[in-house]
């Protein structure tokens, strides 16, 4: 765990006086389901704004180099949580378990929730999960988590009218859903939850883990305003989806006229949660004692309808969910703690989801224990001169022929369709973020250094053979 030294700055002083002498600072970490790197305004989307977002970005600091744990939602989640790379982490691919679910976290997985209920935190979990089915060893209530309300599979979470939602370890029928109704849209019962979790523990420190289900397809929201003054503003090719049958509301996207405008409609939506969110903090007297995070899971995705080069969604950079190009991995992140955390600042530092463990573990003074491919970045966000380097980023991707990816310094090797006989691409990230110019056959030497780290990198797991 990194220690704190010297501050550069006169926040960076004030902001350690103050960790070490207040209360245990709340955590708020809101995860959004494939946000794009350009789908915010204040990341350089035109389209549509997002006034709320962009004034939590005023509140702190804006990163423009962060990196998800890699470009799907189960294993990039467990990096997360684990603070492991997904060269090591227990869960490295989307792997389904019917009838409801997927592969579990191990029973003895140290995660962030463990590191804050051994701290003292109550823990809340009101969102997407995907990481256990219901009883499993997995499932939120056997990983330290106190209130879990949401989708427990994430296949189901496809669907935004659900027959059934999971509250702790109770099944909650939906049943104005039921012969496809369009009565409770779930995404808004959980905000309700995630509201009433605040103000049911303004007395005691909580970690609230928030992984919201948009803008992830399918692609719909309630008719209201919203949607209403955004039809009509993009041109349209409607989506034909999946209005009945046996995939009908378990799995399939439903059928969308207005794919663009309900696209813009979702990511609108959650600037609304998250500025509700901040209000109920400032509300309860919370705000000026919680550390907000508010980022994406990966990249933007192209299914039930999406259209990710239409909005810009992934800005310059090359690829979309399910690539290890940088338009899958590197995602928006806001950072903001009052007093702390820089206000109204960018920056170009990079990290990855497997640091955020150590950063906790040293905001709360603890020693985690656990194996971590992660560093603490809190010397960063407070401004101080002390902040451990990294040798490099290891990401692996089970799908699509087997993936991985290395960035160590300026450069990037990508392993693609690794069980088909494989091939490699390499890039300077600095020169060329768009990952142009593939430079393999020009700097031999960086090539074989970079495959040398892959290859000890990861360790083998017969659950996750990649090659």
């Amino acid at each position: 765990m990194s220690k704190i030294k010297l501050a550069t700055t006169a926040l960076g002083l004030a902001a350690i006086t103050s960790i070490y002498s207040q209360d245990k600072p709340n955590v708020v970490f809101i995860l959004t389901d494939d946000l794009g790197y350009g789908d915010l305004s204040c990341y350089g989307q035109d389209k549509f704004q997002t006034p709320n977002i962009d004034r939590l970005a005023l509140t702190g600091t804006r990163f423009t180099r962060s990196y998800s744990g890699t470009t799907v939602s189960a294993p990039s989640r467990a990096s997360l949580l684990t603070g492991l790379h997904t060269g090591n982490a227990p869960i490295r691919g989307n792997r389904e378990i019917q009838p409801e679910g997927q592969a579990p976290l191990p029973a003895d997985t140290y995660t962030l929730f463990k590191l804050f209920k051994e701290s003292g935190y109550i823990t809340g979990v009101f969102g997407k999960w995907g990481l256990g089915y219901p009883g499993s060893t997995g499932d939120p209530v056997n990983q330290y988590v106190d209130h879990f309300f949401g989708y427990n599979c994430q296949r189901l979470a496809h669907n935004y009218y659900p027959g059934h939602l999971w509250e702790n370890d109770t099944k909650v029928y939906l049943p104005d859903n039921n012969d496809g109704g369009f009565g409770s849209y779930s995404q808004d019962l959980i905000q309700s939850k995630t509201l009433e979790f605040i103000e049911q523990h303004k007395n005691n420190p909580f970690f609230l883990y928030v992984p919201i289900v948009l803008p992830h397809a399918e692609l719909v929201v309630p008719e209201d305003t919203i949607i209403q003054e955004l039809r009509g503003k993009f041109p349209e090719t409607p989506y034909k989806g999946t209005d009945s049958g046996p995939n009908f509301r378990i799995g399939g996207y439903m059928s969308q006229d207005y794919p663009r405008a309900t696209h813009a409609a979702m990511v609108k939506r959650i600037d609304i949660y998250v500025a509700q969110i901040v209000e109920k903090l400032k509300e309860e007297g919370l705000y000026e004692n919680t550390l907000i995070i508010f980022t994406s899971d990966n990249g933007p995705h192209r299914e039930g309808g999406g259209d990710p080069d239409f909005f810009n969604n992934n800005s310059i950079y090359r690829g979309y969910k399910r690539d290890l190009y940088e338009g899958g991995i590197r995602v928006p992140t806001i950072i903001s703690w009052k007093g702390k955390v820089a206000a109204g600042e960018k920056s170009n530092f990079p990290f990855a989801f497997w640091d955020y463990l150590p950063t906790f573990a040293d905001i709360l003074e603890v020693e985690y224990k656990t194996k971590t491919d992660g560093v603490s970045i809190l010397p960063t966000l407070l401004g101080v001169e002390d902040q451990a380097e990294r040798d490099y980023f290891y990401f692996e991707f089970q799908e699509s022929g087997g993936q991985q990816a290395v960035i160590k310094g300026n450069w990037k090797l990508i392993h693609l369709d690794i069980r088909n006989g494989g091939k490699y691409e390499l890039y300077n990230i600095a020169s060329d973020p768009s990952e142009n110019h593939n430079l393999i056959a020009l700097f031999p030497e960086k090539s074989e250094e970079l495959k040398e780290i892959m290859k000890r990198a990861r360790t083998d797991n017969p659950d996750w053979p990649l090659f």
